[in-house]
């Protein structure tokens, strides 16, 4: 069995928006209110999907989940809203969100190298901080069972209890000799952040290592830095990210970093630790650019590139930095900068469109894994059903909901996945 890390990319649903939902999101927080491209956005995520299918690496596919989801506002009372109250709204606004597109938060992922049963083992996350993706996890879950239905391979767990928060891969980093090779898994986690909420909590992450049966000795828990937090990095996936040998990190991406990277040295002697220097790109430059949500990839040729959003390859801090860490023969040996503007307004770079399983495609329901010929079949019901813009006012319009089911129908008619309409 060929293990390989396969990137499953969310396709940024029909009902895109910029409602800013996500407290402790710079950047949806300040884009909140403006008009959105679903169309663009859709196309954009897509792009980048080709670009790293070109690259030689194998992608794969998460579909939208559905939206407007009427079933959470039942639940909450809600059969009308009175657009008179900004909370009603802004709950309306919460059962239309897009937000599954951001994979990366769609599960935690420990491959079968490191697990004791020699399965990969996928636990879907919680999202309880946030209203607008505490709705997701059933839904992620259904697709999870239908991608990973080979229980010879796989094992697929429901969200852990919804008192301790669990946001997924962007809060969990995985660093081994080679994919198929046993692994250090990094879990991180927060304790505070000022103003914004500390997303992921240290008993959901150790009930997660539990779960896939994780050895202790290759397990580390690390606390964010809460000045990270307070910035803005409302995931660890803002401020550092791993592959295989390689940790890129902001020099305040955690609280302990001395005896984090101790750690990991005494763990994975091979290990690489990269820290960027606050002096060099600060955090706030960091956070706005999106440097460290980006895509650390092992190129078939073996050496690492990194894909970054153009924001990044923009920031003249960041780019210095990439040009002399590339200069000086460090381990990052190509930088792809990509267009993904819609998703970055709204507070997500190249590394939250993804989530990382390391596993033998063929074992994969290959409904959600793509080619060439796939993606330009994807991009033309795009360019047909996909609405064009969307004003946070029209949230709430039947006109508006029905293309966008209908949307959603002609993708799931295409990649002939009945079982999620």
């Amino acid at each position: 069995m060929a293990l390989v890390e396969i990137n499953f990319d969310g396709l940024v649903g029909p009902s895109h928006n910029y409602a800013g939902l996500s407290l402790g999101n710079l950047a949806s927080s300040s884009n909140a209110g403006e008009v959105s491209y679903p169309r663009a956005a859709a196309l954009q995520g897509l792009g980048k999907m080709r670009h790293n299918l070109g690259l030689g690496l194998k992608q794969g596919l998460f579909a939208p989940l559905p939206r407007p989801n009427p079933a959470f506002l039942g639940a909450l009372g809600l059969g009308s809203i009175d657009d008179a109250d900004p909370a009603q709204r802004r709950l309306r606004a919460a059962a239309w969100s897009a937000s599954s597109m951001w994979t990366a938060n769609a599960a935690t992922v420990s491959p079968a190298p490191d697990t004791a049963d020699g399965l990969c083992h996928l636990t879907a996350a919680n999202l309880v901080t946030m209203p607008h993706r505490s709705q997701e996890w059933p839904d992620t879950v259904r697709q999870l069972r239908l991608a990973f239905a080979n229980s010879a391979h796989f094992a697929v767990h429901d969200a852990v209890p919804p008192c301790f928060g669990d946001e997924g891969a962007a809060n969990h980093m995985r660093m081994c000799v080679g994919h198929d090779r046993p692994g250090l898994e990094i879990f991180v986690y927060g304790k505070a952040g000022g103003a914004f909420p500390a997303r992921q909590h240290e008993q959901a992450s150790r009930a997660v290592a539990r779960l896939h049966g994780l050895d202790p000795a290759r397990c580390l828990f690390v606390e964010q830095s809460p000045e990270a937090i307070a910035a803005g990095a409302f995931h660890n996936d803002v401020v550092a990210v791993a592959n295989e040998r390689v940790l890129l990190a902001h020099e305040q991406a955690f609280a302990d970093p001395d005896g984090t990277y101790a750690t990991i040295r005494a763990r994975l002697p091979e290990a690489e630790i990269v820290i960027v220097p606050a002096s060099v790109v600060s955090l706030g430059d960091a956070i706005r650019s999106y440097l460290f949500n980006a895509q650390l990839l092992t190129l078939p040729t073996g050496e690492m590139g990194l894909v970054i959003p153009l924001e990044a390859w923009e920031t003249p801090s960041v780019r210095g930095w990439l040009d002399a860490h590339i200069a000086s023969n460090g381990p990052i040996r190509r930088v792809f900068p990509v267009d993904v503007k819609q998703s970055m307004a709204n507070g997500g770079g190249p590394a939250c469109l993804r989530l990382r399983v390391v596993a033998d495609p063929s074992t994969v329901d290959p409904r959600f894994l793509l080619n060439e010929a796939k993606i330009a079949q994807i991009e033309a019901v795009v360019g047909s059903f996909w609405p064009e813009q969307i004003d946070p006012v029209d949230l709430g319009q039947e006109s508006l909901a029905q293309n966008i089911i209908a949307a959603r129908a002609a993708l799931l008619d295409l990649l002939e996945m009945p079982e999620l309409a």
